[in-house]
């Protein structure tokens, strides 16, 4: 009995220290984002004042030097850089992103409002990424060398190559001028908008709060609003996704595991879905923290572009207005999500694949 229990011991030993090193390792990748926003910050703070202060970017020329002055002084622009930023620092960590200069409105209050949009159109765009590049990418790998797998393989590079804006165009004019099926700006129909601003505790991503509202009509009329924002987006990653699954389920054919199934009878096709399908998702993963940095940037172009009234659209807006509180604002918290998306997907890989060491 003795002899078992011991066995049991060091059998579980493993076990508890491939725990704690996966406890250790996420700690120290949350610890991590401090130091990685805290350079964001900086980086930003200081290539925005490269052109001088916000208030004479914004308004220069608008006003009387002595008003211009005035105004400088009031929001302490005038003071020594370094004083300035360590003022600023210290309001972000507090959640204080200053305030507009156009408008004269809380940047954090911005943030929020506007944020959610940018997070459900990503959401979208991922959920096109998957249905398309996926199942396509299964598809090349099954057709290897085949005309399908040239066909998708040229797909997949002119859905990452082409420009956001000319994929927005192009879907505008087949769906929305010679089909008429689809709507071709904002994120609802006026009627659902006032619907969805009445609810008494409303979270800005409109779908659930079309759900919250208990109307079909609603949920229809949001998701037949995202379709071609969401496929512009989404086609951009759809294309990664494609050639790093086909890539991914090529190599995967080839080892031995599968050399021994395919040796036994096993059908070509049942390989690729049943036994190879699996270990090529792991990299689609692992490539998803970065695809959220290239989906918030290719939301700019795309919000823009459908009118989509999120981070994107208003980024648009006030680089024009040359605003740049609000730039810098909206620029860190883009940082600050693509940080943490990296942090989550990091702890994802590591859970789903044995063969990350940490």
């Amino acid at each position: 009995m003795a002899i078992a229990v011991e066995e049991a011991d060091v059998a579980s030993a493993p076990v508890r220290a491939r725990s704690g090193g996966l406890w250790r390792y996420i700690l120290v990748r949350l610890v991590l984002i401090i130091p990685t926003v805290f350079i964001l910050v900086t980086t930003v703070f200081f290539l925005m004042r490269m052109t001088g202060d916000p208030i004479t970017a914004a308004l220069g020329g608008k006003l009387p030097p002595a008003q211009l002055a005035e105004r400088i002084h009031e929001a302490g622009y005038d003071r020594p850089l370094i004083v300035q930023y360590l003022d600023y620092l210290s309001g972000v960590f507090r959640g204080d992103f200053g305030t507009t200069l156009t408008d004269n409105r809380p940047v954090s209050q911005i943030l929020l409002q506007y944020g959610s949009a940018t997070l459900e159109l990503a959401f979208y765009a991922l959920i096109v990424a998957f249905l398309l590049g996926i199942p396509f990418g299964l598809i090349a790998a099954y057709k290897r060398d085949r005309w399908q797998d040239a066909l998708l393989r040229v797909g997949a590079i002119l859905g990452y190559a082409t420009p956001i804006f000319f994929i927005a165009i192009l879907l505008k004019l087949v769906f929305a001028v010679q089909i008429n099926i689809l709507p071709v700006s904002g994120r609802a129909s006026t009627r659902v908008e006032l619907a969805l601003q009445s609810l008494p505790h409303p979270t800005g991503i409109y779908l659930i709060d079309a759900f919250q509202l208990g109307s079909a009509d609603a949920v229809l009329d949001v998701l037949w609003h995202a379709v071609l924002p969401g496929l512009a987006l989404g086609i951009l990653t759809a294309g990664i996704f494609l050639r790093l699954v086909r890539i991914n389920v090529i190599g995967t054919l080839e080892a031995q595991y599968v050399t021994s199934a395919r040796s036994r009878g096993v059908g070509e096709r049942r390989l690729v879905t049943k036994h190879a399908y699996r270990p090529a998702l792991i990299p689609v993963v692992t490539l998803m923290g970065l695809q959220i940095a290239a989906l918030l940037s290719g939301a700019v172009l795309t919000e823009t572009s459908f009118e989509w009234k999120g981070l994107g659209f208003m980024l648009a807006d006030y680089l024009k207005a040359r605003d740049f509180v609000a730039v810098q604002g909206i620029v860190i918290m883009i940082a600050v999500v693509v940080a943490v998306a990296n942090f989550i997907v990091d702890v994802i890989a590591v859970t789903i694949d044995p063969r990350v060491r940490y």
